[in-house]
């Protein structure tokens, strides 16, 4: 029960946080990113649920070229004897004959069997392609919720300075830079759960490795909130005030 995550449950956790995020910061652009979130959450968990699951045509034409190869190597023999290239009935006409017909038999196999080889590997890269798209978009996501804290600067709430006509304009609390600060990080944690759902039922190790790097990723950027948090939490031990829990 407790064993794999819930893809369900993600959603809802998704769709509270944007519903919390859209209360306290109704017109910041990190409440529009986060219902953009809730629509690529449910195409990333759809293809997660079904990626596992076989392509019943594309296995169809794999059958078939299996079977394939058997008969165009017996076709070709055949062709190779009625012709006298090499083989006339149970006799060889000439060494060179032979060793040529071997040669090019040899070659169709090869050939063949490259074929064959390629056609089975061909859904797997199909759903990799298909996973490695997806789990491009939530990369680029987990950039677009950095970009929305990086100007969220906590040390000019202890150290206050002048400003310039290109500063960005700063009208939050230190409570709801608090709140920012942590609305970004259940994101990126977000983020990095529908990653991991693609590994449950695929184990691909291309796609382990693309969900290795959005989890440290999303880790990396974690942290760097993390550290603002840190600095926040000072200047509300200077202010003698600790922020109340609160969504």
């Amino acid at each position: 029960m407790y064993e794999k995550l819930d893809s369900d449950r993600i959603i809802v956790t998704v769709e509270t946080l944007a519903r919390r995020i859209r209360e306290r910061f109704p017109d910041a652009g990190l409440a529009k990113l986060a219902d953009a979130l809730i629509g690529v959450m449910r195409e990333s968990v759809s293809l997660a649920k079904t990626v596992h699951r076989p392509k019943l045509l594309l296995r169809l034409v794999i059958a078939a070229l299996l079977l394939a190869g058997p008969i165009a190597t017996y076709v070709l023999f055949t062709w190779a004897s009625h012709s006298g290239a090499a083989i006339t009935g149970l006799g060889v006409r000439t060494v060179a004959d032979l060793v040529q017909t071997l040669e090019s038999a040899f070659a169709g196999l090869v050939f063949l069997g490259a074929a064959i080889l390629f056609v089975l590997s061909l859904e797997n890269r199909l759903k990799r392609i298909r996973v490695l798209r997806f789990l491009h978009r939530l990369r680029s996501i987990a950039h677009i919720v950095d970009m929305h804290q990086l100007t969220k600067d906590p040390e000019l709430l202890l150290r206050p300075g002048p400003t310039t006509k290109s500063s960005p304009v700063r009208k939050m609390s230190r409570f709801e830079m608090g709140r920012y600060f942590d609305y970004c990080s259940e994101m990126l944690a977000m983020i990095s759960k529908a990653a991991s759902l693609y590994v449950q039922d695929y184990e691909d190790p291309i796609v382990m490795s693309a969900v290795d790097q959005i989890e440290t990723l999303t880790t990396g950027l974690s942290r760097k909130i993390w550290q603002k948090a840190m600095i926040l939490g000072q200047v509300g031990k200077r202010e003698g005030v600790m922020p109340p829990v609160d969504d």
